[in-house]
């Protein structure tokens, strides 16, 4: 695509390609005094999937700017072999391994606060032994190891039942009835959990997010590509809400501050419910897209109403007409993609 045919062309990004994990763990106000509230070093388990690195950038940085030495340590299979230097370099001590291993488990320090990050979703649509054994078993097991930490857990919107966007989305106190077996194991995770802490007074936050989205990867990505391909937009899912990724980073360190036994659920996501069809038409003026659709709207989808998080933490900082400007201009300028296509437009929630 020639850039100067398309709004986009002319938008500038907020920070270079190289810049973007950095930019993407800037720290707020906010996520500072949460981590001034707690002391001692901090434990990220799954630190290698999409927003591990990002966390432990953020968790580092507010540390230093508290001017502690206490550390961050990342915890993961890091099975691409590059990815734990990109942590060691910013003075991120890494440990590697299968969290199914009791004795990598052993190794792990005790640490007072721990952010649980663990789970699959992509491609296990057709194994359901591995959902439960990540997703469930694993949670119970390593939930107990770190049951004297404080534990910011996360979980997903895709617990709730469906709901219309007229409701507001779901809240915290909605009935949680899943559709697809990767949802009803994240629900069964979320119990664990809970468990565990009625049990022994672990303090948890159960973050239920739903959609972080940044350049490389989330629903704007997705529907952006199929834009620029010529691919029809699905209109199945006819609504969704999207948080940009570094303000749902930093509303997950503040849960630090509403972790409570029995655990706690929270909603964070963006303070709007999207239109898909509105989404495409936006992005297909900022592309030079004219978007064609299939499907009709269902008049539910997976929908939170983030109201509590909100009114702890502050609304989020970048909107979401700012969002598919950076996107937009990112994919423009040839801006590479994670190529983890989210699936948000399933109805069946078999991912």
């Amino acid at each position: 695509m020639n850039s100067v045919n398309c709004p986009a062309g002319s938008l500038q990004l907020p920070c270079s390609p190289e810049e973007v994990d950095d930019f993407l763990a800037q720290p707020q106000t906010g996520a500072v005094s949460a981590l001034r509230r707690v002391s001692g070093d901090v434990l990220v388990l799954g630190a290698g999937g999409k927003m591990g690195l990002q966390l432990c950038l953020m968790l580092r940085k507010c540390l230093d700017s508290l001017g502690r030495s206490n550390r961050v340590f990342a915890a993961s299979r890091f099975s691409k072999p590059d990815s734990r230097s990109f942590f060691e370099s910013n003075g991120i001590p890494t440990f590697a391994g299968d969290f199914r291993d009791d004795a990598f488990v052993e190794t792990l320090p005790e640490c007072p606060v721990v952010f649980y990050l663990v789970g699959v979703k992509f491609g296990t649509s057709d194994n359901l032994d591995l959902l439960t054994d990540i997703n469930v078993n694993l949670a119970e097991k390593l939930a107990l190891r770190f049951r004297r930490s404080l534990i910011v857990a996360f979980s997903t919107g895709c617990v709730y039942s469906y709901a219309t966007p007229e409701s507001g989305g779901s809240t915290e106190d909605s009935e949680t009835s899943p559709v697809g077996e990767y949802a009803i194991s994240c629900l069964e995770r979320e119990k664990r959990f809970e468990e565990v802490s009625r049990a022994y007074g672990t303090a948890v936050a159960l973050i239920r997010l739903n959609y972080s989205v940044e350049f490389r990867y989330g629903v704007l990505v997705d529907i952006a590509k199929k834009l620029l391909q010529g691919d029809a937009i699905d209109l199945s899912v006819g609504h969704v809400n999207v948080i940009w990724q570094n303000d749902a980073l930093n509303h997950i360190i503040q849960c630090l501050e509403i972790a409570d036994s029995p655990s706690c659920p929270i909603n964070i996501t963006g303070a709007s419910i999207l239109s898909v069809r509105d989404i495409s038409i936006r992005l297909g003026e900022l592309l030079g897209c004219e978007p064609r659709f299939s499907g009709e709207p269902n008049s539910t989808a997976w929908l939170s109403n983030p109201s509590r998080s909100h009114q702890k933490f502050g609304i989020p900082s970048v909107s979401e007409e700012l969002m598919m400007g950076w996107i937009a201009t990112w994919l423009v300028r040839g801006g590479s993609t994670l190529d983890k296509p989210t699936g948000f437009e399933r109805r069946d929630g078999r991912f």
